[in-house]
C-alpha cells in the first residue's frame, strides 16, 4: 500500500517535471532570459560601444564587428545565429514567417498556451483581389503587432521572411496562391504596402517594428512540374522580361517599401544561381536599388548550388562565391560549415564576411535587439492580449469579403434573400473545410468559421460533401442531388487544396479534379432553385461548362479566404456585403496547359512558334476569365472629367530626335522633371445597393519595343452609396507610368499615340517631342 502511494507520488512528480520541460521548450517558462545589451542585469555591458543606444547604428555595428573572432563572425552568417556569451549576446533565430498572419512555419515562431493562435488573414492571392492598397498595409500592421506581442513573451522572432512577390506567370504554379497575382504594378503595390505595414514604427526613424523580406528573387515560379524541380531549374530570361516583369515588384519593395531584406531563390537565371550572382545581388539589389538591410538565401540554396546544381567543384568555393556575390545570411548551415576553410584557402576575405554580418547586425540594431529587455522598449507593452483581438479578427473577415470575386450572376440570382430561403443545400468537398481556407505558410488561427457554419448561421441548411476530398475519385451524387432537389437554393463549394497546389507541387492541367465536374452538373440539373458555384483555390480553372450552363446561375471565386472565410462567403451570398473583388490573374482554357511548356519564361508571344505569351499584358489567346474581371450587385458608370490630349517631352537642343524620326526617347532625368499630368474621373453607383468599386486606369502604348498590349497604370477603390458619385484622381508620371522597357532592358518613353482606358471609356493621348 505504501509502495503504491509512493509510486503515485512519483508519477505525479514525473508529470510535473515533464510539463515544466514542455513549458521551457516552448518559451513559456524561461530561466533568466538573456537579452543582448541588457545593461540593467549586467552593468559591465555598458562599456561596449555596440550597447550604447545614443551612438548611430553604423558606429555601433562597427564596434561589435571589431570585437568578434572569425569563428564568432561565421556563426552569424546563418539563420540559427550562435551566441557570443562573452559579449552577452544570445543566439538568434532569423527564420520566422508571416505571409498572411504570424505563421508556425520556420523555427523562430511557435504557439503555446500563452498565445495559442494568431489572426489568419486570407491567402495573399485573395487579399490582392481586393485591389485595396490601404488594406494591404492595414493587414501588415496587424500582423506586426501580433508578431511583436509574441516576441515579447518569447514565442517569435523579429525577422519575418514575407511577403512573396513573385509574378504569378503560369496558372499551374503551386505557389501562385502566395503571391499578389500576375500584374507587376499590383504586385508592387501589394509588396510595398504590406512591407510598410510590417515595418513602420510610430515616430521612431530608421527603426523597424519587425523586419520584412521580399522573396524569391528572381524569375522563380517553377516548383515541381513534370519532373523539373526548382533546385535544378535554369530560368532562361531575357533582359527585357527581367526588367519589365520579374524584377519590378522587388524593386518596389526596396525603393518604395524600404524593405529590410530580399531573399534569393533556388533556381538559376541564365546559368547562374541567383544566390551566387554578383550582378543580381551586389549589382542590382545593393547597388542600383540601395537596399538598407540584408540579403538572405532561400533555405539551403547555397548547399543546392553546390550539391544539386554542381555550380562549384568544392563546398568552400560555393561559400566564397555566394558571400562575394552579396549574400549576407544563409538559411541553413552551409556557410557555418565551410566559410572558415574558404578563408584559410584564400577564396574569400575576412572583409567580405565583415560586410555581410554588418548588414545583419544593422538590421537587428534597427529592431532594438541590442537594447536589452524588449518589454522596456517601444512596443514592449504588447502581449497575448493584443493577439486575436476582435478588431483583428473582424479585419480578417473584411479582407475576405473585399477579395471575393463574383464571376457570373444571372439576373435575380444573387444576393439570396435570407427571408425567402427556408432551406439551403450546401454541397461539395470544400463546403465544411477548416485548414484548407488558410492555404500555406499558415499559423494556428484564432478560430475557424467554415463555409457551412457561415451559411448555417443565416438560414437552415442541408449538407452533403459530394466527394470524400477534393481529388473526388468517386462523387457521391445521389445524396447531393436529393438535398438540392428539395432546397430553395443550392451552394456548391468545390476547388482544390494543398494536396493539389502547394510548394513543391505544381498542377499539370487546368480542370477541376476527379469527378467534381460530374458532381456540379448532376446537382445543377437536379436543383429546384438557383445554383451558386463557389470555387476555393489559388489558381484558376477552365470552367467553361459552368460558365455556359444556365442552371448554374452564379459563380464565385473565394481564393483561400482565411479563418473567417465561411462568414465572408455568407456575407456576400446573402447580400450583407456587395462584392467588389477583381481577378488578379488570367483564367486560361485547358488547352493552355496542354500546349504551353511551363518552363518557357518568355512573357511576350512568338507567332513563329505559336507561343501565346503570358498574362493579360501579352497573352494573345482565348481566356475563360480575364485579369480584372469581377461583378458587383451594383453597376458603376465612369465619366471623364479631366485629361490632356497630348504631352511634350522636353529635349535639349541638338538631341538627335529633333532632327530624326524616333520611336522612343531614353529616360534622362532632365527629360522627366515635372513631366506628369492628372486624370480625373467621375464614378457613379447606378445600383440600389451601397458598394465598393475598383477603378482601373490602363494604357495601351504604341507598338514599339514589343510593348505590352495594355498595362495597368493605377487603381483606386471607392466606396459609394446608391446613386452617389465621387471624383477619382490619378496622377500619371510619363516617365514612370507610360514608359516601356526596350529589348536591352532600358526604360524609354514611347512616342506616339497611347490609348488610356477605364472600363469601356477610352481616349487618345499623344506623346511627342
Amino acid at each position: 500500500m505504501v509502495y503504491t502511494r509512493n509510486r503515485a507520488k512519483c508519477s505525479v512528480f514525473l508529470v510535473f517535471v515533464l510539463f515544466l520541460i514542455f513549458l521551457i521548450e516552448n518559451g513559456v517558462l524561461c530561466q533568466s532570459p538573456v537579452f543582448a545589451c541588457d545593461i540593467g542585469k549586467n552593468p559591465s555591458l555598458g562599456s561596449y560601444g555596440f550597447c550604447n543606444s545614443s551612438m548611430d547604428i553604423a558606429s555601433r555595428v562597427n564596434d561589435l564587428v571589431q570585437r568578434l573572432t572569425l569563428q564568432e563572425k561565421i556563426v552569424n552568417l546563418v539563420n540559427k545565429a550562435g551566441a557570443v556569451s562573452r559579449l552577452g549576446i544570445p543566439s538568434y533565430e532569423w527564420w520566422s514567417e508571416a505571409l498572411h498572419g504570424v505563421s508556425y512555419v520556420g523555427p523562430g515562431t511557435k504557439f503555446s498556451s500563452v498565445v495559442p493562435g494568431a489572426t489568419s488573414f486570407p491567402q495573399v492571392i485573395l487579399t490582392a483581389a481586393s485591389f485595396n492598397a490601404s488594406l494591404f498595409q492595414a493587414i501588415g500592421k496587424v500582423v506586426s503587432t501580433e508578431a511583436r506581442a509574441m516576441y515579447n513573451v518569447g514565442l517569435a522572432g523579429l525577422t519575418f521572411w514575407s511577403p512573396n512577390v513573385n509574378i504569378f506567370r503560369d496558372p499551374r504554379w503551386g505557389r501562385g496562391q502566395e503571391t499578389p497575382g500576375e500584374d507587376p504594378l499590383l504586385s508592387s503595390k501589394y509588396g510595398a504596402g504590406y512591407v510598410r505595414g510590417l515595418q513602420e514604427t510610430d515616430n521612431y526613424p530608421n527603426r523597424l517594428k519587425v523586419a520584412a523580406c521580399c522573396k524569391h528573387y528572381t524569375a522563380y515560379d517553377v516548383d515541381n512540374w513534370k519532373g523539373i524541380d526548382r533546385y535544378h531549374f535554369n530560368a532562361i530570361v531575357n533582359q527585357q522580361d527581367l526588367d519589365d516583369t520579374y524584377n519590378v515588384p522587388f524593386k518596389s519593395c526596396v525603393i518604395d517599401g524600404n524593405v529590410a531584406s530580399v531573399m534569393c531563390s533556388y533556381n538559376q537565371v541564365n546559368g547562374k544561381p541567383t544566390c551566387a550572382d554578383p550582378d543580381l545581388l551586389s549589382g542590382v539589389i545593393r547597388g542600383e536599388w540601395k537596399l538598407n538591410g540584408y540579403i538572405v538565401s532561400d533555405c539551403d540554396s547555397v548547399d543546392v548550388l553546390y550539391s544539386s546544381q554542381h555550380y562549384t567543384k568544392t563546398p568552400e568555393e560555393a561559400a566564397a562565391i555566394s558571400i562575394k556575390a552579396g549574400l549576407d545570411l544563409d538559411c541553413g548551415t552551409f556557410l557555418s560549415q565551410h566559410t572558415e576553410a574558404a578563408v584559410e584557402g584564400g577564396l574569400v576575405k575576412v572583409s567580405d564576411i565583415d560586410r555581410a554580418i554588418t548588414n545583419n547586425f544593422a538590421t537587428l540594431m534597427r529592431l532594438g535587439f541590442f537594447e536589452g529587455d524588449p518589454t522596456k522598449q517601444p512596443y514592449g507593452k504588447l502581449g497575448p492580449k493584443d493577439v486575436c483581438t476582435p478588431e483583428h479578427q473582424e479585419l480578417a473577415r473584411e479582407a475576405a469579403r473585399q477579395g471575393i470575386v463574383l464571376l457570373k450572376n444571372t439576373a435575380g440570382s444573387l444576393p439570396l434573400s435570407p427571408k425567402a430561403i427556408k432551406s439551403l443545400a450546401v454541397i461539395g468537398p470544400n463546403a465544411n473545410v477548416t485548414k484548407t481556407m488558410i492555404g500555406n505558410y499558415e499559423g494556428t488561427p484564432c478560430k475557424y468559421t467554415t463555409p457551412l457554419q457561415g451559411l448555417t448561421a443565416v438560414v437552415p441548411t442541408l449538407y452533403s460533401p459530394g466527394c470524400a476530398n477534393v481529388a473526388c475519385g468517386t462523387a457521391q451524387v445521389d445524396d447531393a442531388k436529393k438535398i438540392a432537389a428539395q432546397a430553395d437554393a443550392t451552394i456548391l463549394i468545390v476547388g482544390i487544396d494543398l494536396s493539389i497546389e502547394a510548394e513543391s507541387r505544381d498542377r499539370v492541367d487546368l480542370l477541376l479534379p476527379g469527378q467534381q465536374t460530374l458532381l456540379i452538373n448532376e446537382v445543377a440539373e437536379a436543383s429546384k432553385g438557383p445554383v451558386i458555384l463557389v470555387i476555393m483555390s489559388g489558381g484558376g480553372f477552365d470552367i467553361t461548362f459552368a460558365k455556359s450552363n444556365t442552371k448554374i446561375t452564379s459563380i464565385l471565386w473565394v481564393g483561400y479566404p482565411g479563418e473567417a472565410g465561411g462568414a465572408a462567403i455568407a456575407d456576400v451570398i446573402f447580400g450583407y456585403f456587395n462584392p467588389s473583388g477583381r481577378l488578379p490573374m488570367t483564367w486560361y482554357p485547358k488547352e493552355f496547359a496542354e500546349k504551353v511548356n511551363m518552363t518557357n519564361m518568355n512573357m511576350r508571344p512568338d507567332p513563329a512558334t505559336g507561343y501565346p505569351g503570358r498574362t493579360y499584358r501579352f497573352y494573345t489567346g482565348e481566356t475563360i476569365y480575364a485579369f480584372g474581371d469581377g461583378l458587383s450587385y451594383s453597376s458603376f458608370n465612369h465619366r471623364l472629367v479631366k485629361a490632356p490630349t497630348s504631352v511634350s517631352v522636353p529635349l535639349e537642343v541638338g538631341h538627335t530626335c529633333r532632327t530624326e524620326s524616333c520611336q522612343s526617347v531614353q529616360l534622362v532625368e532632365n527629360h522627366c522633371q515635372n513631366l506628369a499630368f492628372d486624370v480625373h474621373l467621375k464614378v457613379k453607383n447606378m445600383g440600389s445597393m451601397t458598394g465598393s468599386h475598383t477603378v482601373f486606369l490602363f494604357s495601351s502604348p504604341p507598338n514599339v519595343h514589343n510593348s505590352p498590349k495594355k498595362h495597368l497604370l493605377g487603381f483606386e477603390k471607392v466606396h459609394l452609396t446608391s446613386q452617389s458619385e465621387e471624383l477619382v484622381k490619378f496622377r500619371v508620371d510619363v516617365c514612370k507610368d507610360l514608359s516601356v522597357v526596350d529589348e536591352l532592358g532600358s526604360r524609354k518613353v514611347a512616342l506616339g499615340q497611347h490609348v488610356l482606358h477605364v472600363g469601356n471609356l477610352k481616349y487618345d493621348l499623344s506623346i511627342m517631342i
